[in-house]
């Protein structure tokens, strides 16, 4: 990964927990307006890191004038926190805001024009910031946007083995998180999260091939007991911001119905974009091109000044 040369480091707090973050400013004043720039939050889906595919995106918001903010949750990447590793969408949507806190008092920054930008299981988690914050929003939930909360999508982590661990070491008096992969073929339907082979072929090698230096390829064992809540389609009808949702139709990891769903119910504020793509062919090539230029023109009306 090559580290963009006006790209700064920046850190900010999440319930007393320090986050890390990269802001990227915008490198042009194509939407700078009379309050100053709009700016852009982004963070990655499920147990991702921010130096995973998501540096494209955020440099070409930038080269559009919109400063971006990409960070890692707590317990992830370079941020702080323990448990390590644990996903947990309402920790991860607390994040969001305080992320989103961060990026309005950047110098320059127009606190009023700021967009939250999702990716697979984080598209459900940041469409929601956009309903419960008074300032002019929107969100952009790239292809991946799906619900994981019906059976069978959120995996092996629902088998009783990965919740019993922990229920036994809390009954215990302990408190050990103990870690499973996210990522790893295997047919014979092991403890994984993504990439078992005879449901998503291929998956896990596309996941772990774009991987950077800070992911790490496993998840605390308690995430089972709250992956499958994280449900967008409950509150899309109370959006109060436009919201674009970007999905894959040959989507093999996430099914697309709910991502449809939550287009449909946001009424007219929601916007959906459907490409013919499996669950990571939009972090590189031609279709992220696309996806990014819908992106791009998406922001461009929803944060006009």
């Amino acid at each position: 990964m090559i580290e963009p040369h006006d790209m700064k480091n920046l850190t900010f707090p999440s319930h007393g927990v320090s986050c890390a973050a990269w802001h990227i400013p915008a490198r042009s004043e194509g939407m700078t307006g009379p309050s100053g720039r709009p700016a852009i939050v982004m963070a990655h889906g499920f147990a991702g890191t921010r130096d995973t595919g998501l540096l494209d995106y955020a440099e070409a918001f930038a080269d559009a004038g919109i400063d971006a903010v990409v960070f890692d949750y707590r317990g992830f990447g370079d941020s702080e926190g323990s448990p390590r590793q644990h996903v947990s969408f309402r920790r991860q949507r607390q994040d969001y805001h305080a992320a989103i806190a961060a990026a309005r008092q950047l110098p320059g920054v127009d606190p009023a024009r700021i967009a939250v930008w999702g990716t697979s299981y984080s598209g459900a988690t940041s469409s929601r910031s956009p309903r419960r914050t008074p300032h002019r929003r929107s969100g952009v939930d790239d292809p991946g946007h799906r619900r994981t909360g019906r059976p069978g999508a959120a995996g092996p982590l629902r088998r009783p083995g990965s919740t019993d661990a922990h229920r036994r070491a809390r009954l215990a008096g302990q408190h050990p998180c103990p870690h499973q992969p996210c990522a790893a073929p295997d047919s014979g339907g092991g403890p994984t999260r993504i990439g078992r082979d005879h449901q998503h072929p291929g998956a896990a090698e596309a996941y772990t091939s774009m991987a950077g230096p800070t992911w790490r390829n496993e998840v605390c064992a308690r995430t089972a007991l709250e992956i499958g809540f994280n449900r967008a389609t409950g509150f899309a009808r109370r959006l109060r911001s436009p919201i674009l949702v970007q999905l894959g139709t040959n989507d093999r990891v996430a099914p697309a119905a709910a991502a449809r769903r939550t287009a449909r119910k946001a009424g007219p504020l929601g916007q959906l974009r459907e490409y013919p793509v499996d669950h990571f062919d939009v972090y590189e090539g031609h279709w992220q091109r696309q996806a990014l230029a819908d992106q791009l023109g998406f922001l461009k009306s929803a944060l006009a000044s």
